[in-house]
């Protein structure tokens, strides 16, 4: 069940919508996808499952992930395709592990504390846009020397729903999409280092290969590791971390009723960029229902993921179970499956995963930090920032001491 490609838009009907003034509701049509062959063999193979160990649980998870992806898919363009997404992805206002917060209290806390700042206010002599042809010519160097014998083919297509997309075989680029050398150390790092490793360490488990296959119940864990690896590596600025706070707002927006036109002006007004604002609303809209209340969830699970990997790696190193991290890159998996999968490599079914990327494979950097931001959640932060509010409020802001020097590019 291919999810992204049978939800896809052709290119055409950004071109009608803008042909329109941008004025009225794009009309998207999809072909049907037939869900039964798939459901049949999920079905076979659920007989097969015969336990009740933490392993055969994860099976059955897997199982249910893929039939329900099917039946999301069987309902593209109505109200049950939401319904379904919400099960599979989660909706922005779901409990997260506390029981308290949810992902959108993090979205608006982002978005409201990053108004202040942009990555030109920051660093206002930003390098020339780069190309994707010039991306792609970087990406392939890196990913020959990290996958020796193994790398993905680095490709410029034409027609993608993103700006690039990783899999095992090959990692694509959108063609006309430009990129800053910021946006080309987190390609790096989110799509080589986590979702290309995740594949090719899945395909080295002979024991247990659906380990290689990603599926809707494991996009949060892995999108999360994903973004934490942008994080953790220093390759994340405002302006990507407030993109992803937007599209969870948005999210949001359109289950409560707003339509497409309404969402596409909502990101209009933040990048004054039509094109990238009707990718935007896009994202959101697709497979959904385009007049609001039924949109498809799927990228909420950016924020929602990088907060639960964030919070489980800092347990495990209060747990002192930091082999746990290791796990996560055995294939793609949930965090969930943890147990599972510790189950497998105990008993020599499950590989020690052969590529790591930098961060994870030296752990005394992201030891000693999650160590110290474990404390963090202890603190009052209210208490702190109103005391600084007060020391702060009759100081002057400092003019500019120098202009940032220029980092080397990727």
């Amino acid at each position: 069940m291919r999810v992204l490609r049978s939800i896809a838009w052709p290119p055409e009907v950004a071109t009608r919508f803008f042909e329109g003034g941008a004025r009225e509701l794009p009309i998207v049509e999809y072909p049907p996808v037939d869900p039964q062959p798939v459901l049949d063999d999920v079905e076979t193979a659920v007989r097969l499952i015969d336990g009740s160990s933490p392993v055969h649980a994860w099976l059955q998870r897997v199982a249910a992930s893929i039939a329900k992806g099917g039946r999301m898919l069987a309902a593209i363009g109505t109200p049950e395709f939401h319904r379904l997404s919400c099960q599979l992805y989660g909706a922005p206002t779901h409990k997260l592990t506390d029981g308290i917060r949810c992902p959108l209290d993090l979205a608006r806390h982002l978005d409201q504390t990053l108004d202040h700042f942009s990555d030109h206010d920051l660093y206002p002599n930003m390098p020339a846009r780069l190309d994707a042809d010039s991306v792609a010519a970087t990406l392939r160097r890196v990913v020959q020397r990290f996958f020796p014998g193994k790398a993905p083919e680095v490709e410029v297509v034409d027609h993608l729903s993103a700006n690039a997309l990783a899999g095992a075989g090959r990692i694509r680029l959108r063609r006309g999409a430009t990129f800053s050398d910021r946006d080309v150390r987190q390609l790096v790092h989110h799509e080589a280092f986590v979702h290309v490793c995740t594949t090719l360490n899945g395909l080295e488990q002979n024991a247990f290969p659906v380990l290689a296959g990603g599926h809707p119940g494991t996009t949060k864990t892995q999108e999360g590791l994903a973004v934490f690896a942008e994080l953790i590596s220093g390759s994340m600025d405002p302006d990507r971390l407030r993109r992803l706070a937007d599209r969870t707002i948005a999210i949001q927006m359109a289950i409560e009723g707003a339509d497409f036109l309404q969402i596409y002006r909502y990101f209009l007004a933040r990048t004054d960029d039509p094109p990238q604002s009707f990718e935007n609303a896009r994202r959101v809209f697709r497979g959904g229902v385009l007049t609001g209340g039924a949109p498809f969830t799927k990228d909420g699970v950016y924020i929602e993921g990088l907060l639960r990997v964030h919070n489980f790696l800092r347990s495990v190193v209060q747990l002192g179970r930091m082999d746990c991290l290791h796990l996560l890159f055995c294939g793609k998996l949930d965090l969930g499956d943890v147990t599972a999968v510790a189950i497998l490599a105990t008993e020599g079914l499950c590989d020690v995963p052969r590529f790591l990327p930098p961060w994870a494979s030296d752990l005394r950097f992201l030891t000693a930090y999650l160590a110290y931001s474990s404390f963090l959640a202890q603190v009052d932060v209210h208490a702190v920032r109103t005391h600084y509010a007060r020391l702060l409020g009759d100081a002057p802001r400092a003019p500019a001491f120098a202009s940032p020097r220029l980092a080397p590019s990727a």
